[in-house]
């Protein structure tokens, strides 16, 4: 394709760099409902009792938020409790489950006072997974709390939860339960994520998760340290929901929520879930670097955007695109 407009540019760049190959998500989508047939064989009287109708399809890749390239896939599993019963009142990234007494895994994976180890609960499922054929192999994830498979001729991977489903508790809410990395338990809810985020971008018109693909793709490339990722886009959708309205052209939404970003990184970022509260943890000197670089991008950004419809110089204005996002970035086709 000849390269002649910005919007041409931002076009190729969303389409060949940005969003995930539709043949890719595919692929990903039948891999993932292969992978979920296979966990559902493990459900018998040595393994735990699994409650199959809680899985949760998790994370950017279900939230459609992902930008090239697809690197893991989240998947949550749900484990029926079987009579084990935990604290409702304890701290939400502190929660002991008192094991079942019936189920022969959950005993298995108990600690001596009979509370159950969310890592052994992980490590169990890693075992069972390192028997599946198509599967190079399995190992603990990075942040203790789940197993992240690894497949053979895939690009992806796979990072599997294990979870438990609470009953309705004193403030009317019931909560998912999830290993915490240091052998507890920790109260989450990935399905308020994805409402709060499907319904600020059909109140946006559509334009919110574009914007976070782009966004995410430039927080990728640049060489300081990245913000992670579930902050990030809980930053982009904070931006979102502060407007009345976005612009239709996704790189003067980009050069808004630089301009959002700047300040915005110094500022508390409330958990849209109302479990964590500010998920905002980064060191002040990160913030520093991330408010800098965000700043740095603006000015050039608003440059470009001033080449573009100003100065009527759209080779210009490609050419500080191309400045931001890398050589990914479609050149201008004389």
């Amino acid at each position: 394709m000849s390269i002649k407009t910005v919007n041409e540019a931002f076009d190729e760049f969303m389409y060949n760099s940005v969003d995930l190959d539709k043949d890719v998500v595919a692929q990903a989508r039948k891999s993932r409902d292969n992978l979920l047939e296979n966990i559902n064989e493990f459900d018998n009287d040595d393994f735990f009792h699994l409650w199959k109708e809680i899985n949760i399809q998790y994370g950017s890749f279900a939230r459609k938020t992902k930008c090239r390239k697809l690197d893991d896939i989240d998947l949550m599993i749900g484990i029926s409790a079987d009579g084990a019963t935990y604290d409702g009142s304890a701290t939400w990234n502190d929660v002991a489950i008192t094991a079942s007494t019936t189920n022969k895994k959950q005993i298995e994976c108990s600690n001596e006072d009979g509370t159950l180890n969310s890592t052994k609960v992980i490590n169990s499922f890693r075992n069972k997974l390192e028997k599946v054929r198509e599967y190079l192999n399995s190992d603990l994830h990075k942040n203790g709390q789940a197993v992240t498979l690894t497949l053979l001729s895939k690009e992806w991977n796979f990072d599997i939860v294990p979870c438990f489903h609470t009953v309705e508790e004193y403030d009317g809410r019931s909560y998912y339960l999830i290993p915490n990395g240091s052998g507890g338990w920790l109260k989450t809810d990935p399905n308020i994520d994805k409402k709060y985020l499907s319904d600020i971008n059909k109140s946006k018109d559509g334009k919110v998760l574009q914007l976070i693909r782009l966004c995410k793709k430039w927080n990728k490339i640049k060489h300081v340290k990245t913000i992670p990722s579930y902050l990030f886009e809980t930053l982009i959708v904070d931006y979102c929901s502060s407007v009345d309205k976005l612009n239709d052209y996704i790189e003067v939404r980009f050069i808004n929520f630089l301009d959002f970003l700047r300040t915005g990184i110094y500022n508390a970022v409330e958990d849209v879930k109302g479990i964590q509260g500010d998920i905002n943890t980064l060191d002040f000197s990160d913030k520093i670097n991330i408010a800098n670089r965000a700043s740095s991008d603006y000015e050039k950004a608003k440059e470009a955007n001033k080449a573009e419809t100003k100065e009527v110089n759209q080779q210009k204005a490609i050419n500080i695109w191309r400045d931001i996002f890398g050589d990914e970035f479609p050149e201008y086709d004389d």
